[in-house]
């Protein structure tokens, strides 16, 4: 599976962007995915993520009510909805993709491909 993110960029505090992650390759819909997003000097760190079969998501708690990741699997896109940005969202942001033989992952490590990331700048 090959990961393309996009749809970041440069916004005032109280926006809103879109990142969409589209796939390439077979079984998209038997991926969980999640979003990630890193600062410099951090850790990678977990965002949201939605199981292969879609009604399940997750968020991290500082996003929860401001955030929302949804999937097309028609489309073999997920997606990332970020409203009320605040300068603390201000990051890296990475899609990536875990085969669903095993649950929902919520670290770096549980996930198997990764996408290049886009930044997403907020600003004060």
């Amino acid at each position: 599976v090959q990961l393309q993110a996009s749809g970041g960029g440069l916004v005032q505090t109280g926006d809103s962007l879109r990142l969409s992650c589209a796939a390439s390759g077979q079984a998209f819909s038997s991926y969980h995915l999640g979003w990630f997003r890193q600062t410099p000097g951090k850790e990678r760190e977990f965002v949201a993520g939605i199981s292969w079969s879609g009604p399940s998501t997750y968020y991290t708690e500082a996003v929860k009510g401001r955030f929302a990741i949804s999937r097309d699997n028609a489309k073999n896109t997920v997606y990332l909805q970020m409203n009320s940005l605040k300068p603390e969202d201000t990051a890296v942001y990475y899609c990536a993709a875990r085969r669903g033989l095993y649950g929902l992952g919520f670290k770096v490590d549980e996930y198997d491909y990764w996408g290049q990331g886009t930044q997403v700048t907020v600003s004060s």
